[in-house]
């Protein structure tokens, strides 16, 4: 009989969940929206809803839990959630009790870049690691860090906030009410505002100023040039503190990577000298958008 558990990735705007094996194969996968207008039950759900279609569809097998990926701040003891800027409803609100409760079966809440992290390091490119950084760089900058094979938490769950760590003491304003957050030169919302402040357009996405780039566009390039410094220097500081032996970098900002990681890599190097006698390994993650389902799932498992 298989053993398998599923891993929900909650986003703001779509909701994904997969039924993989306790050998780390992804044995069926399921997407759609989340209907986050249709208010905080209906979310829920449609949570529920596409755990028991996966279940349904393994009739055969050992169901072991669900693990559940969410952007925002959660105590984990108690299974709520602090604080979630995309899915406001769900503050406070005890939502890991009322899904278990609904499927009869053990939950497990994490924050959606530790979910991440922790796919990468159990099927990805961490597999060889104890001890694992990650950052996903996407709309924002989440991270996830893994000590030992586990995720570092802090006493409240919030360890790992790299997108919030400053890096520029005077720059940028951002929506934690810091100045100077990493997040503010190295995500996608930041491509497109440097974008803007570049003259390259007003309304491009990431993606746009990506493919201007490919092009051959020098401002376009310059901007991932910029982030490439945030991380270079953001990646310093990890390295001095942590001394691990890998970083990885995923999201769907690596796709531009031929552009911003020349420049991380020299802006690293200038600042670390941790970096420059014994340099840990800087790389892509590999699971790209299923690195959350493989993670979220790996929960139960434990």
């Amino acid at each position: 009989m298989i053993e398998y558990a599923i891993g929900v990735d909650l986003g703001g705007t779509n909701l994904r969940a997969a039924a993989i094996s306790r050998d780390g194969k992804m044995l069926n996968k399921i997407a759609g929206s989340t209907p986050v207008g249709a208010g905080r039950n209906a979310v829920v759900q449609d949570m529920v809803r596409s755990i028991e279609t996966l279940q349904a569809s393994l009739q055969d097998g050992k169901f072991l839990g669900a693990g559940i990926g969410i952007p925002g701040y959660i105590l984990m003891e108690k299974g709520i959630v602090l604080g979630a800027p995309n899915l406001p409803e769900f503050v406070n609100y005890p939502i890991r009790d009322e899904i278990e409760k609904r499927l009869g079966a053990k939950v497990i809440l994490e924050n959606d870049a530790n979910a991440a992290a922790l796919g990468e390091k159990w099927m990805g490119a961490g597999r060889e690691a104890q001890d694992v950084i990650m950052l996903t760089l996407g709309t924002g900058v989440g991270g996830g860090i893994i000590s030992g094979g586990n995720v570092l938490h802090g006493y409240l769950g919030m360890a790992g906030e790299i997108g919030h760590m400053t890096i520029s003491a005077n720059g940028y304003p951002c929506g934690c009410g810091n100045t100077g957050c990493l997040e503010k030169y190295a995500s996608a919302t930041a491509v497109s505002a440097m974008a803007r402040l570049m003259n390259l357009g007003h309304d491009l996405s990431a993606l746009d100023v990506y493919n201007l780039a490919k092009g051959g566009n020098e401002r376009a390039r310059a901007v991932f040039v910029t982030v490439g410094i945030a991380l270079g220097t953001a990646l310093a500081n990890l390295v001095g503190i942590f001394n691990f032996p890998l970083y990885l970098l995923g999201g769907g900002m690596t796709a531009a990577w031929e552009f911003f990681a020349p420049s991380m890599y020299e802006e690293l190097k200038r600042r670390s000298f941790i970096y420059r006698e014994n340099a840990p390994k800087i790389e892509p993650a590999i699971l790209g958008g299923d690195a959350g389902l493989f993670g979220a799932a790996r929960l139960p498992m434990e």
